[in-house]
């Protein structure tokens, strides 16, 4: 007696299929796992054994072999009890064997024969949905598989989905016996209340800096004492950005859904705010671990990733962030397999001057100023500071600001602005693409799921994606601008990158203006907001 049940394995964000193939044959008593299974694979069979005790099930005295297919492919995580125990079922004749064709299952089994959550139900949905196959997965996983088949582009059909609360509830589904309901994919309640900029005295400043950065999807680093005003700013950046476009929350939700983050499989048109504490080890940053785990930069994928004490963390923590911040994407290399995921992510990060945090004030400063700045700012190392478009001195709130009433200026004001500019840059990036000018980075060779869909984490989605012929197309200064960024380029000495970066947050600074070209005034302020660096620090 011989069966086959379809499920998944992952790699990074793609989705690799396997075949669970199940023989029960005379022979020794037996029920062995064979296909490189981890701890959590192997320890199936007591799960699957125990769940067929409780609904009265017998496992048949003979010799039981589940092959998990291709056999060299590692296969990790508990999502294999469910297509291992239908592979049983439809081996030992309790179910049809084509009553489980046509679908990929996953899910794991409780010792009651209930279905838990499993991690990686949405983008296994979408794989499934892209071959033509059906879903069968828990019921508490069924909202977050029912968007396996939502195209933001062609809105198409969904794929039949079955969310069995039980396996006796799945069992009887299939064999005619019980009808389950079709899952719903539901939306998040996006009715979040962020902190308000209004509630902020004084910083005028730094409120026009953090709204060019969320016009623009900018990279903001604030320096300041401590008590400034900091990490309360970086707070209320959320609240400024527009909402998440569909293929952009799609997207987010199949990285939240691979680390087991997604809730109760709701999507949200929210954009993620991720402040990991200075503590956080490199594989919890970048990703990485036994199991190769999405990082914080990939959870923050189209949203912000707030770090603060930015000194305070690794050097070789920072240090690894600078190829995500290039190219939007981070690959974790192993022996055996290289794992992608996206981390399209803005950057927001805060420091103190100095270790003691008062180097400005001679009168509260440590009796190693001015050496204790420099030693504390060298931590940052010019590569990385140079990826940093915006950076801006926040000082000490007076006293006779925090006296003031609160300002008149909400954050809703400032949301309205920065909508009405992002709408601007996807009208312009949308025209362009149209006329052929768009021209897309190819997908990593890994990332076999995102090219099905036709998505593209590199594709440019408001000013601080762009670069080359499409920065010079969109971002082209006029005569007098394009002077006086020469001239500051050789006094500042402004890399390539930090050349280009200036464009970008010029071309933010006129989207907010409604100038439709980048001017003199645009690019004298985009370059107020670098940081001067040494040539020697700006060596990629």
């Amino acid at each position: 007696m011989q069966a086959k049940v379809r499920t998944v394995a992952f790699q990074g964000i793609d989705v690799l299929p396997v075949d669970v193939q199940v023989l029960v044959a005379p022979g020794t008593i037996a029920f062995t796992v064979v296909g490189l299974p981890d701890k959590a694979v192997g320890e199936s069979r007591e799960r699957v054994r125990a769940c067929f005790r409780a609904l009265g099930l017998a496992l048949p005295p003979q010799r039981i072999t589940v092959n998990l297919s291709p056999a060299d492919l590692a296969k990790e995580g508990s999502h294999y009890d469910l297509p291992i125990a239908l592979g049983l079922l439809a081996a030992m004749g309790v179910l049809p064997r084509e009553s489980v064709e046509g679908f990929v299952a996953l899910g794991e089994l409780a010792l009651d024969g209930a279905l838990c959550r499993v991690p990686g139900v949405l983008p296994a949905a979408i794989a499934a949905q892209a071959a033509g196959r059906g879903v069968i997965c828990p019921a508490v996983c069924g909202g977050e598989a029912a968007w396996g088949g939502f195209d933001p582009a062609h809105d198409t059909d969904r794929p039949p989905i079955i969310a069995a609360p039980s396996l006796l509830a799945l069992i009887n589904h299939l064999r005619g016996q019980q009808t389950l309901p079709a899952p719903e994919a539901l939306m998040a309640d996006d009715r979040t209340h962020y902190p308000d900029l209004a509630e902020i005295k004084g910083q005028e400043s730094a409120k026009r800096v953090l709204e060019i950065a969320a016009a623009g999807g900018h990279n903001l680093l604030m320096i300041g004492p401590p008590g400034s005003g900091k990490s309360m700013l970086a707070a209320r950046l959320p609240g400024l950005l527009p909402p998440l476009e569909p293929e952009e929350a799609l997207e987010a939700s199949m990285v939240r859904s691979l680390a087991g983050d997604l809730g109760e499989g709701r999507l949200s048109r929210r954009r993620t705010f991720r402040d990991p504490h200075h503590s956080a080890t490199l594989p919890a940053l970048i990703g990485g671990g036994t199991r190769v785990k999405p990082g914080e930069v990939s959870l923050a994928h189209h949203g912000v990733l707030f770090l603060d004490e930015l000194p305070e963390f690794n050097r070789a923590t920072l240090e690894a962030l600078r190829q995500p911040l290039e190219s939007g994407r981070v690959t974790v290399a192993r022996a055996n397999a290289h794992v992608t995921y996206p981390a399209r992510f803005q950057l927001v990060a805060a420091m103190n001057p100095c270790r003691c945090g008062h180097l400005m004030d001679p009168t509260r400063s440590c009796a190693r100023g001015p050496r204790c700045g420099a030693d504390y700012q060298a931590k940052l190392s010019g590569p990385l500071l140079d990826r940093i478009d915006l950076t801006i001195d926040v000082p000490a709130v007076a006293a006779a600001d925090l006296a003031l009433p609160p300002p008149a200026e909400s954050s809703a004001d400032v949301a309205a602005r920065v909508a009405a500019a992002r709408t601007v840059q996807r009208e312009r990036l949308a025209e362009l693409d149209a006329k052929g000018k768009l021209v897309a980075v190819e997908a990593d060779p890994a990332a076999g799921l995102l090219a099905d869909r036709a998505r593209n984490w590199a594709k440019p989605r408001c000013n601080a994606d762009t670069d080359g012929a499409l920065l010079a197309a969109i971002a082209e200064p006029d005569a007098e601008g394009r002077a006086l960024l020469a001239r500051a380029a050789e006094r500042l000495g402004l890399s390539a990158r930090a050349w280009h970066r200036t464009l970008r947050v010029a071309r933010t600074l006129a989207d907010l203006d409604g100038s439709d070209a980048v001017r003199r005034l645009h690019i004298a302020e985009a370059l107020s907001y670098r940081r001067p660096q040494s040539r020697s620090m700006l060596a990629a």
